[in-house]
C-alpha cells in the first residue's frame, strides 16, 4: 500500500474527500467536477455514479464536515465526563485551536455565503447543521449552569464566527488573537448574574 489517498480508499471516498479539501481550499464555486475528479484519480462517470450532481457532492461533504465537527463532541464529554463547565472550556480552546490551525474558516459557513441562491439544495442542510451545532452549544451551556444559556450560545458563536472573518481578512495578530480571552470572559460574566 501506498500513502496516497487516491490508492487506498474507494472511488466514492476519493471524490468525497477530495472535493471536501478543494471545496475548503477554493470554494465551492472555484472547484468544477473535472478538477475534483482529476485530483482523485477517476472520471466524470464515477462521479455522477456515486452523487447525482455537484450539488448532491456539495451536501454530502457538508454533511461529512458535521460529522467530523460532531465527534468533536464526544472527546469534549471523554475529555471531562460528567463536567459540563470543563466541556464548554473545553470547546472554547478546541475553537481557538481550529482558528490558528486553518485561517478558511467554517465550510458551512463558506458554502452559506457562496450559494446565495435561496432555493440552493444545499442551503437547507446548512441550516439544519448549523441549528444542530446551535443546539449542542445551548445544551452545554444549560448543562453546565448557565441561567441564559441560549444567549450564551448565541453569543459564543457570533464571536467564533467574527473571530474566523478576522482570521481571513487581518490574520492571527488581529482581534481573533484574543479569542480565548473574550470566550472565557464571556462565560464568567454568564455565569456570575
Amino acid at each position: 500500500m501506498t500513502d496516497g489517498v487516491a490508492e487506498r480508499s474507494r472511488p466514492r471516498d476519493r471524490i468525497l474527500e477530495t472535493a471536501q479539501d478543494m471545496f475548503h481550499k477554493h470554494g465551492i464555486k472555484g472547484v468544477g467536477v473535472d478538477a475534483i475528479t482529476e485530483a482523485a484519480g477517476t472520471n466524470k462517470m464515477t462521479l455522477y455514479r456515486h452523487f447525482e450532481s455537484k450539488d448532491e457532492l456539495i451536501i454530502e461533504c457538508l454533511r461529512a464536515t458535521a460529522a467530523k465537527a460532531s465527534r468533536i463532541w464526544d472527546e469534549f464529554e471523554a475529555q471531562h465526563p460528567g463536567d459540563k463547565l470543563a466541556q464548554l472550556h473545553a470547546w472554547v480552546h478546541k475553537a481557538s485551536e481550529m482558528l490558528s490551525a486553518d485561517c478558511r474558516g467554517c465550510d458551512m459557513a463558506n458554502a452559506a455565503v457562496e450559494l446565495s441562491e435561496t432555493d440552493h439544495p444545499a442551503r437547507r442542510v446548512i441550516k439544519e447543521l448549523k441549528e444542530a451545532q446551535r443546539e449542542k452549544l445551548v445544551a452545554l451551556c444549560r448543562d453546565a449552569g448557565i441561567g441564559q444559556a441560549e444567549l450564551l450560545a448565541d453569543t459564543l458563536s457570533l464571536l467564533l464566527e467574527g473571530a474566523r472573518v478576522s482570521m481571513q481578512s487581518v490574520g492571527s495578530e488581529g482581534p481573533s488573537a484574543q479569542f480565548v480571552r473574550m470566550a472565557e470572559s464571556l462565560i464568567a460574566s454568564f455565569r456570575a448574574r
